[in-house]
């Protein structure tokens, strides 16, 4: 019995240190060609990851300002994030303030790199790097690579298009892709942890990938959704808060 007692009492500590796992899903990892390097380049290596299943939302992002007050609308510096920072949330009181509850289960956006790190740092997780964001969003809903299949890279480009004019809306609305993660696209924008290196740690490593735009000896010319995506994260300084850019973690 007390044996018995044990394994309940470890398996309550389990369920409840693990909530935000259940929330998240494996992606096995394997091999990619970055659009930045060129055909014959050898592919890059992407390790077994957890990412979250669902984009952050206004709600768990308020949770986390309530227990982490410096992060809150009002309280952050003008280095860690812009004037429009959670700019989308109304007064709830003297110097408080909460997302509109038809807002709560929405992506949050009007987040800052800075603030999306902390928070991802909070739960004991981190943002995914570009290759890792990359080889999870590849994937269709029936096959890991799902790129080459009529219509996906269309369909991701209808929504850039868009320019955010048809509004945000809940999570999870859309089938999820191979691995079970949804709203990769046709959401919002996503942070990354290395959305652009040379300008986190002031290294030049990596400025061919941040071209913005140019196609020569790209691995897919044709591949416009992934310029489009490269292209904006050079435009971005991590102070930035835009009305369509959230984010979501990862784990190991």
């Amino acid at each position: 019995m007390k044996t018995l007692a044990k394994i309940l009492v470890l398996s309550s500590a389990l369920i409840g240190s693990g909530a935000a796992a259940s929330d998240m899903v494996k992606v096995d990892g394997g091999s990619y060609r970055p659009l930045y390097l060129k055909k014959e380049t050898p592919m890059i290596s992407v390790k077994p990851y957890q990412i979250d299943k669902y984009p952050v939302t206004n709600a768990e992002f308020a949770e986390f300002v309530n227990k982490h007050p410096q992060w809150k609308k009002g309280k952050v510096g003008s280095k860690q994030a812009e004037a429009s920072y959670l700019k989308h949330w109304i007064q709830n009181g003297s110097n408080s303030f909460a997302p509109k509850p038809s807002d709560r289960k929405h992506p949050v956006t009007n987040v800052s790199w800075f603030a999306a790190n902390a928070y991802c740092t909070a739960q004991g997780k981190r943002l995914p790097t570009i290759d890792e964001w990359e080889f999870a969003a590849q994937a269709s809903a029936t096959q890991i690579n799902g790129t080459a299949e009529e219509g996906f890279n269309r369909t991701i480009l209808d929504w850039y298009a868009d320019g955010g004019r048809s509004g945000l809306r809940n999570i999870g609305q859309n089938k999820p892709n191979y691995w079970g993660i949804y709203d990769m696209h046709g959401m919002i924008w996503e942070w990354t942890e290395d959305f652009n290196s040379s300008q986190l740690n002031s290294s030049n490593a990596d400025s061919q990938m941040f071209c913005s735009g140019a196609s020569v000896g790209a691995s897919d010319p044709t591949n416009y959704a992934a310029f489009m995506r490269f292209g904006i994260r050079t435009s971005l300084q991590a102070k930035y808060s835009l009305k369509n850019l959230g984010f979501r973690c990862v784990a190991k």
